[in-house]
């Protein structure tokens, strides 16, 4: 038997791109000092058990080559690791004076004064007197710190992975990056005066400071991130949710909930809404203005929307199938805020309400939310796939808890989802020209675009959890050997499908009430068919012969 000798080679990304950030010389250096020590920490992590071939000098920090070449095996995830950590070290060196974290008070002072009127303004923050003149403010903004050091308890960095391209546009190539958060920490603010006040002044200065921090701090609040619990003057929409499905996870394969996947979520929908009634330039305008995104050369655009959820009620638990653990999630209660992160107008701020409602309601009706978002959770409408113990845990449910009821869609008949859909299209259709711009009926070149010629929508009622008949389609034959399992419709890994597959509770209006219909859902699919792909034609063939109706599309 023939001994084989293993190597691994190991690079890391972006160098040029990190490398290009650069503005100073200074920064310069110290950006490819930072490159050096990360890969210089893995040649040291690898030496433990492997022989390093190239670089021959480990104990050099500066100069160290991102591609190192390893006579042994050494995993990826071995390699994630120890990049991480190193990461983590770094910013626990870095990250304000002393290593503890800091909101710098002039960042206190211009969200204070976002939210001040005209007079308080120039009161408390300072302004000019005239062309020449300016005149302080008679507080000072002090920042705030953690309360604790119970933040060093929770890893300090997110991993952020948009798919924005991946999942609406393409399937085009996509990475993560990396984010410094802190979870949930109690911070302390603090604010003094130049002058004596009465208390019921500092009562003023702390209310503003209320309606300022409910705007969120730091980066990516819009996402969520940076968010206090309660939101009293910014909120739009409140719905509480309940949902289950598969969690993402950490490094080290621990579960964790990420509130972001809402903003995720109602933004990709967003955007193919928009291209349903619009160019795809005019989309990702209207979209990076409702939600945010980068601009390139420009910077970032703030969005005019932005979520809040508190999640009330979550438990993280594990799925387990032959010897792999899947973490999971049980949402029984949260609350998820819909807020405006600007000042608008009563008359906008009802319209962008309006809007939000709609794009969050038909979030919920064709999908769900996180990971596997587009399948249906087996555990709950196909338990005989999984009770073997030998497939991976499929699919996510989320509904609306009872005080939110009123945000389903009734379906007093299987036909009205045509009017619910068409509804949503025109809401897209009105902002647009709510926005002076111009709604066209041109097809966009997006894989998924909620056009008519572009996506289908199908749908039947089914009596209760255990009658989905599509299910099953996606795991076996649907008529005699025909079979879209594996396809480019239902999509395989690393590929998307284009077929989305949503069990919506069934809810009738009753005299001005929406009311459940016993145990049964509305089963329903959505497809973008691909016109070219054989199997999914075929499918659409044999749709009609079923006990699924046509709703939507051509």
């Amino acid at each position: 038997m023939v001994d084989v000798i293993k190597y691994t080679a190991i690079t890391f990304a972006p160098v040029q791109g990190f490398i290009e950030k650069s503005r100073k010389l200074r920064d310069l250096y110290g950006a490819s000092l930072i490159l050096s020590y990360l890969s210089q920490q893995i040649v040291l992590e690898a030496s433990k058990t492997t022989i390093v071939i190239s670089p021959s000098s480990p104990n050099l920090q500066k100069g160290m080559p991102n591609r190192i070449l390893i006579k042994g095996e050494f995993s990826k995830q071995q390699v994630e690791q120890t990049l991480l950590t190193a990461w983590k070290e770094i910013l626990q060196k870095v990250i304000a004076a002393g290593g503890f974290p800091y909101y710098p008070g002039a960042s206190m002072k211009g969200a204070f004064r976002r939210v001040c009127n005209s007079e308080q303004a120039q009161k408390y923050c300072g302004g000019k007197q005239d062309s020449n003149n300016t005149r302080p403010g008679i507080l000072r903004f002090h920042g705030a710190y953690p309360k604790d050091d119970t933040w060093c308890e929770q890893p300090l960095i997110d991993v952020i992975h948009p798919q924005e391209k991946w999942q609406v546009k393409s399937n085009a190539a996509h990475s993560a990056f990396l984010q410094i958060s802190l979870y949930q920490p109690i911070l302390i603010f603090g604010i003094s005066s130049t002058i004596e006040l009465e208390e019921s002044e500092w009562e003023t200065i702390w209310s503003i400071w209320d309606k300022a921090i409910e705007r969120g701090i730091g980066s990516r609040v819009s996402a969520g991130y940076g968010q206090p619990i309660n939101h009293l003057e910014t909120k739009l929409v409140t719905v509480n949710l309940r949902g289950q499905g598969l969690a993402s996870q950490l490094i080290d394969k621990t579960g964790e909930f990420r509130p972001n996947m809402f903003k995720a979520a109602l933004r990709g929908h967003t955007l193919r809404l928009f291209s349903g009634v619009t160019d795809e330039d005019t989309a990702e305008e209207l979209t990076k203005e409702l939600w945010g995104g980068f601009a390139g050369s420009n910077g970032a655009v703030v969005g005019q929307l932005g979520i809040a959820f508190n999640p009330v009620d979550l438990e993280i638990d594990e799925f387990k199938y032959q010897n792999v653990k899947m973490p999971i999630y049980e949402l029984n209660s949260g609350t998820l805020h819909l807020i405006s992160s600007s000042k608008l107008t009563t008359e906008y701020k009802k319209e962008l309400r309006n809007l939000a409602t709609q794009i969050l309601r038909f979030s919920i009706f064709l999908g769900g939310f996180g990971k596997s978002w587009r399948r249906i959770d087996h555990r709950l409408f196909f338990p005989e796939y999984l009770k073997n113990g030998n497939k991976p845990m499929i699919g996510c449910h989320w509904e609306f808890t009872k005080q939110s009821n009123k945000y389903y869609f009734p379906v007093n008949s299987i036909t009205h989802i045509t009017n619910i859909l068409n509804n949503v299209h025109m809401a897209a259709e009105n902002w647009v020209k709510l926005k002076g711009k111009q709604p066209s009926n041109q097809l966009s070149s997006w894989r998924e675009s909620f056009h008519p010629q572009k996506v289908q929508v199908w749908g039947r009622i089914a009596e209760d959890e255990d009658d989905s008949l599509a299910v099953r389609w996606f795991h076996d034959v649907y008529q005699g050997s025909n079979s879209i399992k594996g396809s480019s419709l239902t999509g395989k890994m690393s590929n998307i499908g284009r077929i989305w597959h949503r069990m919506y509770p069934h809810y009738k209006l009753r005299d001005k009430e929406v009311i459940r219909q016993r145990r049964q859902y509305i089963e329903l699919l959505t497809i973008f068919p691909d016109k070219s792909d054989d199997i999914t034609q075929r499918f659409l063939t044999f749709l009609p012969t079923s006990s699924f109706t046509q709703l939507w599309g051509e």
